[in-house]
């Protein structure tokens, strides 16, 4: 007995990684069970913490904060890492329409808790914890903490609140995501798993008919127009060719045009007539097309690539091949010759056999050679974004200084690093596998150090006279704008449920209900939107709650 109570109970390191090892493997076996036909899946982790929490189980609080803080940046920055490389080009293409229902939400959500606050008579200062655990917004509660106190007001009570709404601010947003999928979503509204690469890229063919274009070259043509292309195969009087840079069109030409979506009636003006044939499912051997050129995706692992322009290796000129489009990070990027590489991309050529095979040795193509991961870009990344995070920001009106926190840092640095890294040849690179393993490490900490810090005294508030009416009230406050906002995205905005639920998590900062929607939604939609509208969001929510404390209480 005394040694189970070593390992159990006394508080030592080998205790705390027991303890919460314990939790996060019961919390997922558990959480692979269907209760009304959803599945809770990794959020389980946070419910198993509580119960344990409160029959005694407990670390010590020195390691549980460290745990939770490690978790917390390990799951944002490899989030980060991860959408990094397509976040921009989101942004240009979606990031309004995604930004606008999001700050919605915020003004929803808040604007129900002030009333909330007057109709039932909860007073303001225990109303802003109730909304800080509805939106599971830990740094808003810090600030709406410190701005009481600032005002001689004591937080206690803020504290309180916002410990007691957190776990169904968790588990509401995945009940209305749930809700949203059960009764409004469509068919049509959910995205396919390759539903980003057809956003991203469209391929079409072409027969040059515009006399605007005959016997003028490819080069001239790119240069003189403002569209982004590349033609990936030519064929001149039934052979087909290398659309090298200087090779020029003639009537009657057809052209393999790889472009963006909402290029394509521009090319139509330029080469002349589309062709029906539809190039963009995924049944196409490309292969098959000819029997002149092969068409096959190679890896870049070596080194000396990373942080390169597409067009300083000269391979069409060099090798004669033509290199259509880039994979990267699930996302397909149209082959542009200013594109800077980065390990682990997959470039799709199109040439000869024998010249396929001397760029496969330019390039790399060793798997076995990204097997290990490059942690020192984990590391410094996590630095970096606990360091921007520390930042403190003014903005005027407000007395205090705003922080991005734990959260938003890790996760705006492993954007910029998974976008620009490369830039500055830094090796980022990390497989799917691995970062999903990160995300996951990262996460299960997080919620077994949350959920055995809330459990100790979680039941107890809940029979008190108020803890019934914070639950509830905490409940509408989470449920209620998520699903209207949901509602509204999907019908009026037309966007896919993918995104919605991307930014339903972003926007209430729930990383535990992005997990459960990333698990039963395919293609990476929702990690992309979340990652979109975080930082805008979490950033608004600390600016509004000191706002809310300062007028309203």
């Amino acid at each position: 007995m005394e040694f189970l109570r070593t390992l159990f109970i006394e508080h030592s390191a080998l205790q705390a990684i027991i303890v919460l090892s314990l939790i996060s493997a019961a919390g997922i076996v558990l959480g692979k069970m269907r209760i009304f036909g959803i599945s809770l899946g990794i959020t389980f982790v946070f419910f198993i913490g509580i119960l344990a929490g409160h029959f005694g189980l407990s670390v010590d609080s020195s390691m549980l904060v460290y745990a939770e803080t490690f978790g917390l940046v390990l799951f944002v920055y490899a989030l980060g890492l991860q959408v990094g490389p397509g976040f921009f080009s989101s942004m240009r293409h979606e990031g309004i329409r995604l930004i606008f229902p999001s700050l919605g939400l915020l003004a929803t959500g808040t604007l129900l808790a002030i009333l909330l606050s007057y109709a039932c008579g909860v007073q303001m200062s225990d109303m802003s914890g109730i909304l800080c655990g509805a939106t599971t917004n830990t740094p808003a509660l810090a600030a709406a903490q410190q701005t009481l106190e600032q005002m001689g007001i004591d937080g206690s009570g803020a504290a309180l609140s916002c410990a007691l709404t957190y776990p169904l601010g968790v588990v509401g947003v995945i009940l209305a995501l749930a809700f949203l999928r059960k009764f409004f979503v469509k068919p049509t509204d959910l995205p396919g798993p390759d539903n980003k690469h057809k956003k991203n890229v469209f391929i079409a063919s072409y027969k040059v008919t515009n006399p605007g274009v005959f016997d003028k070259t490819i080069a001239e043509i790119a240069n003189t127009g403002h569209n982004h292309f590349v033609i990936s195969r030519m064929w001149h009087n039934g052979h087909v060719l290398i659309p090298m840079s200087d090779r020029r069109l003639q009537k009657d030409d057809i052209l393999l045009v790889i472009t963006k979506p909402e290029e394509q009636d521009a090319l139509r003006l330029v080469f002349g007539e589309q062709e029906e044939k539809n190039w963009n499912t995924d049944n196409i051997d490309w292969n098959k097309i000819d029997s002149e050129l092969t068409s096959q995706r190679i890896l870049v692992t070596r080194p000396e690539i990373n942080g390169k322009k597409l067009s300083s290796l000269r391979l069409r000129n060099n090798y004669g091949i033509n290199i259509s489009r880039v994979y990267r990070s699930g996302v397909q990027l149209l082959a542009t010759p200013d594109l800077v590489l980065q390990l682990g991309d997959r470039l799709t050529v199109v040439g000869e056999a024998a010249d396929i095979k001397r760029v496969e040795s330019i390039l790399g193509n060793a798997v076995k050679s990204l097997d290990e991961p490059n942690l020192v870009s984990v590391f410094i990344g996590m630095i970096l974004g606990l360091l921007v995070g520390s930042i403190p920001l003014s903005v005027p009106g407000i007395s205090l200084p705003v922080k991005l926190g734990l959260a938003g840092g890790p996760i705006i640095v492993g954007i910029l690093i998974g976008t620009f890294g490369p830039r500055l040849h830094m090796v980022t690179y990390t497989t799917q596998s691995a970062n999903m393993m990160l995300r996951a490490l990262g996460l299960n900490l997080y919620l077994a150090c949350l959920g055995l810090d809330a459990g100790a005294h979680f039941f107890d508030t809940i029979v008190r006279p108020e803890g019934a009416m914070w639950l509830g009230l905490g409940l509408l406050i989470t449920f209620i704008p998520v699903v209207l906002i949901g509602i509204f995205s999907l019908r009026s905005m037309k966007l896919d449920f993918g995104l919605v639920s991307g930014l339903l998590c972003g926007s209430m900062a729930n990383p535990m209900a992005l997990n459960y929607a990333g698990d039963t939604i395919e293609g990476d939609n929702p990690s992309v939107a979340y990652a979109t509208v975080y930082p805008v969001c979490m950033f608004l929510r600390v600016i509004i709650i000191q706002l809310v404390v300062m007028f309203f209480v």
